[in-house]
């Protein structure tokens, strides 16, 4: 039987006992730790919501990963390359590649009477994955293509249809200049669908056509598109996915195929991404001041439980308890203590991010923060992960607070209590 926890137990639940406690200073150190826990829980919510929300968005428009002719350069025109590859067989069957796509782009010009917008026109075909730019479908609906014919809907954004006076079902003119440069080849579009990603900078970019008619407007055949766009199941593993992806390409390639190179959404836009990844340090920096808070004011309230309790201890030193003991007991009475501050972070922290993700009560500009709400992201992991951190941090700093015991004597409790 465990001495230690029976006595550290009987002092926590009996009320009689917890009537001795200052309660006020208990109080203060439990309502410490859970606004400290629910802060915490908040700050990682919101930044890995937010990371996740822009990560997501960006990876809409490109993939995980693509595979391209190696003499793209940094042009947003691709080089051809032949649809059908050895390697995709071996590509599909990987089990972290849950779509592979085929596309195209091509820069343009959308003229009207009164402004010209410069667009990038990204051509995809009957195997891309729509999710994306359903979940952002502001009106309209997602053009249904088909292999036999080309298809003149388009999917534009909501800013470039604001910003030029376009609705569902008009007509778009798009210029694109030919090889020769000498003359612009025309294209009439119509307007299928409007999203809104809240992605400006991406928004304002990109039509998305099918992919037959990058492929009549470069002379290409059929069997030749721009390159494969590669979806995987876990962002996380991307660093890994793209060298098993690399080396499965370079196995197949032979002698009189093109070149390929791979690239990760990563390294296409590494600015986005490096902004993301700093976004990490603010959440330790955030969870080392919450931790630091907790910790010292429940430094104060096991010194408070010790003093009260000094009658209680030199009783336990003269009957023969060591001092390691009695620390373990006022540890215990910590930890419950401690357990139930994180309950109430727990509620609080877990309401509040629950109310936000349904009812979106804190709205924020989309030009300037990508989305047009603050983010939340729930992850059972990471609320097991800061539950337990937070008690065992705030445990190994109650320990040499502990050691206090050992300087109260015996013969001067119990005399003077």
């Amino acid at each position: 039987m465990n001495t230690e926890l029976f006595i550290a137990r009987k002092l926590f639940f009996d009320k009689s006992n917890q009537q001795n406690i200052s309660r006020q200073i208990i109080n203060i150190a439990l309502v410490s730790i859970a606004l400290s826990l629910a802060v915490m829980i908040i700050s990682v919510s919101i930044v890995t919501g937010f990371k996740d929300e822009v990560r997501n968005k960006v990876i809409g428009f490109g993939g995980h990963i693509q595979v391209v002719n190696f003499e793209t350069n940094s042009s947003p025109e691709t080089q051809p390359v032949p649809k059908a590859q050895p390697f995709l067989p071996a590509l599909a069957n990987l089990g972290f590649v849950k779509n592979i796509q085929v596309f195209a782009v091509k820069p343009g010009i959308i003229k009207t009477d009164e402004d010209i917008e410069g667009v990038i026109l990204k051509g995809v075909d009957t195997d891309y994955n729509w999710a994306f730019f359903k979940k952002y479908l502001t009106d309209g609906r997602i053009p249904e293509l088909n292999d036999s014919s080309r298809i003149n809907d388009i999917l534009i954004s909501e800013k470039t249809a604001r910003l030029l006076g376009f609705s569902v079902g008009d007509n778009v003119f798009v210029y694109i200049i030919s090889d020769n440069r000498e003359m612009a080849n025309v294209r009439q579009f119509t307007v299928n669908g409007i999203f809104n990603t809240g992605l400006e900078e991406f928004d304002r970019q990109y039509i998305i056509v099918d992919i037959k008619h990058i492929q009549r407007l470069n002379n290409w055949d059929r069997g030749l598109v721009g390159g494969f766009e590669i979806i995987i199941d876990d962002f996380d593993k991307i660093g890994q996915a793209e060298y098993i992806v690399r080396e499965l390409v370079i196995n197949y390639l032979d002698e009189n195929s093109v070149t390929l190179r791979t690239k990760s959404i990563i390294r296409e836009f590494p600015q986005i991404f490096d902004w993301l990844s700093i976004l990490d340090m603010n959440v330790w920096v955030i969870l080392v001041l919450m931790t630091l808070v907790a910790g010292v004011n429940m430094i104060s309230g096991l010194l408070v439980l010790i003093l009260e309790r000094s009658r209680m201890i030199g009783i336990l030193k003269a009957m023969g308890s060591p001092a390691a003991s009695i620390r373990r007991i006022f540890l215990y009475l910590s930890g419950f203590l401690i357990s139930r501050g994180l309950i109430w972070g727990n509620l609080f922290g877990i309401s509040l991010i629950i109310v936000q993700k349904y009812l979106k009560l804190i709205p924020l500009d989309p030009s300037s923060y990508y989305v047009s709400s603050v983010p939340v992201n729930f992850s059972l992991l990471h609320l097991l992960i800061l539950n337990i951190g937070t008690l065992v941090a705030v445990l190994a700093m109650l320990v040499a607070p502990s050691y206090f015991i050992g300087k109260i004597s015996p013969e001067k409790t119990i005399r003077f209590e």
